[in-house]
């Protein structure tokens, strides 16, 4: 009877232990997981078989608590800080050469807008997308629509 325990809580607790470096560590569905939930099914399948019902039952509800509690635990250490990122990214993209840019100017098509490609508009070789959806081949004349925060848009000059 004893062997039959111990069997039980280290298979539920390697169980435990697989599902949390699935969660924390290996996200995604992985082996860690797959052999975690077998392990918990495992280990209260067997506390069913061999033991009884009565502590089948004792096992199913101990190890959903000792998942969460485990769970919970983890998430309040500082053991998490230590393997996070903590970089914060505070550059930002210079679209000064958009300001040289108004509605109506010309310029011609560098590469093809399929519908987005690149565009010279007043010496400024920038991203352009087109207004209608319309392909524009290399080396046609645009013009401006509209100038967005990254982007202008740009139809053919009739």
């Amino acid at each position: 009877m004893t062997l039959h325990i111990i069997v039980v809580i280290s298979v539920i607790v390697l169980g435990i232990l697989f599902m949390l470096i699935e969660i924390f560590l290996l996200p995604g569905i992985s082996i860690a997981g797959i052999a975690g939930v077998i392990f918990i099914i495992g280990g209260i399948f067997y506390s069913y078989m061999f033991i009884g019902s009565t502590a089948g039952n004792i096992t199913l509800a101990s190890s959903a608590i000792a998942l969460g509690a485990s769970f919970a635990w983890l998430l309040k250490s500082k053991s998490l800080r230590r393997i996070s990122l903590e970089t914060n990214i505070e550059d930002t993209v210079d679209n000064s050469n958009l300001l040289k840019i108004s509605v109506g100017d010309t310029g011609a098509a560098i590469s093809r807008l399929n519908p987005i490609g690149k565009v010279l508009v007043n010496d400024v070789e920038i991203e352009g997308k087109s207004f209608d959806g319309e392909y524009i081949e290399e080396d046609t004349e645009i013009e401006v629509v509209k100038v967005e925060t990254y982007n202008v848009l740009v139809k053919r000059k009739q």
